[in-house]
């Protein structure tokens, strides 16, 4: 049998995958550590009233997301101008240094200040997922990027336990310091051991502009869909996502390590999400994605639902395993989606603004949940992130269409061309 085989381990692109796999773990490891003690870090830096720590824990949880909504398509464009190797280890070492300055914030503003300094200066799962997706052949996308997600899910089941743990022990700072010395690893990583197949294709040829790669998505009806189901499935994600330490801490009457409990709470999720993520992408490779999403987006939905009427640790544990599992074949699926309709040399542009969704839904969702459960109780929460996932339900079955090979070829989709401009709005960013 030839090495080359869709089996083999030596094929070039399962390199690529298996190494970003790693790298991806080590950073969203480091990245999650956060998660659990942020509206305590909050407290922390000065702020003590309730309400006041909802409101910011969701503000300065979404920082990050407004300079990166911008900026990501940017890193996308240059990645398939310049390299996606090289915007890749530009992004995780920027991951770095803003997890140095979120160590040495003095007060709640300079907090918010320094995670918006870290989504301007990141990007790093944009890039990781645009270097595997143009190295992967299309039909086997599906399965790469559900591996990759695993990666993620992985670092976010152990991250928030292991976060929790270290705020209880050794304080809230040198976790930061910690993450910065673990993206450091993660970049030499990339550095070191990572291969572009494709990294001639970004330096020759007529570079696409960034303002092309909008015209691209919007005037393409099933990638503007996607990218719209993207913002929307994610907001109910984010909704939650701030209030979730303070919610378990309202459960369990203020234990002394409320940190951990909300950290090991937190990543059941993750490990569910670990467990269906390649099921689901093998699944997506071979059925419709449209089914596949509304019963994804519908155990989620039910998952959202019930979290507003728990009472017990016992049942919320089985709901966010739920939860996990739908989560696997949400966004990661969506991605896919995106890739089977991106052209090569648009790959990774369309990506970044397909990402710049997610972080549109972040930094709309994370603030907005704070908001809502300060004014309103944390549960309500959850029920506007059910209603979200109702609506993403609706969308899939009305407007989503099937991907170009939702049956297992592998021909490149031909959607209406559109003609780059000048060469001076090419080279625009």
């Amino acid at each position: 049998m030839s090495s080359q085989s869709p089996q083999g381990p030596v094929e070039p692109w399962r390199k690529t995958l298996y190494i970003i796999w790693a790298a991806q773990f080590i950073a969203m490891l480091g990245m999650s550590l956060v998660v659990p003690f942020l509206p305590f870090y909050i407290r922390h830096l000065g702020v003590t009233d309730e309400a006041a720590v909802a409101q910011w824990s969701g503000i300065v949880f979404s920082g990050p997301f407004l300079p990166a909504f911008f900026l990501t398509p940017v890193w996308g464009y240059l990645g398939d101008k310049y390299g996606r190797k090289f915007m890749t280890v530009r992004a995780i070492f920027g991951l770095g240094l803003s997890q140095v300055l979120i160590g040495f914030a003095w007060n709640v503003e300079s907090l918010f200040v320094f995670r918006m300094v870290q989504g301007a200066i990141s990007g790093f799962l944009a890039a990781a997922m645009a270097l595997v997706s143009v190295n992967t052949p299309r039909h086997r996308s599906g399965y790469a990027i559900g591996l990759l997600q695993t990666a993620t899910s992985a670092g976010n089941v152990l991250g928030p336990f292991i976060g929790g743990s270290l705020a209880d022990t050794l304080g809230f700072r040198p976790v930061f310091f910690l993450v910065a010395g673990l993206c450091t690893i993660t970049g030499f990583i990339i550095l070191l051991f990572v291969h572009d197949r494709t990294a001639h294709e970004t330096s020759s040829g007529h570079a696409i502009g960034l303002r092309s790669n909008y015209r691209y998505v919007f005037s393409h009806r099933p990638i503007a869909v996607a990218l719209g189901l993207i913002v929307i499935s994610q907001m109910s994600v984010f909704f939650v996502q701030p209030i979730f330490a303070l919610y378990v801490d309202e459960m369990l009457g203020n234990p002394e390590f409320v940190a951990t409990a909300a950290g090991a709470i937190f990543s059941v999720a993750g490990l569910f999400t670990v467990i269906s993520a390649p099921w689901w992408g093998r699944r997506n490779d071979r059925k419709n994605m449209r089914k596949n999403l509304s019963l994804a987006f519908l155990g989620a939905g039910i998952a959202y639902g019930l979290h507003a009427v728990a009472t017990h640790i016992a049942p919320l544990i089985a709901l966010r395993a739920l939860l996990g599992f739908s989560l696997g074949g949400m966004l990661p699926v969506l991605y896919s989606y995106v890739s089977k309709f991106a052209p090569p040399n648009r790959r990774g542009g369309i990506l970044g603004i397909a990402t710049s969704g997610n972080t549109l839904a972040n930094f709309i969702g994370a603030p907005l949940g704070g908001l809502i459960g300060a004014h309103l109780g944390l549960r309500s929460v959850f029920l506007f992130a059910f209603g979200m996932l109702l609506i993403s339900i609706w969308v899939v079955r009305t407007n989503l269409v099937d991907a170009p090979d939702d049956h297992g070829d592998d021909r490149t989709p031909a959607p209406v061309p559109i003609p780059d401009r000048s060469p001076s709005e090419s080279s625009s960013a």
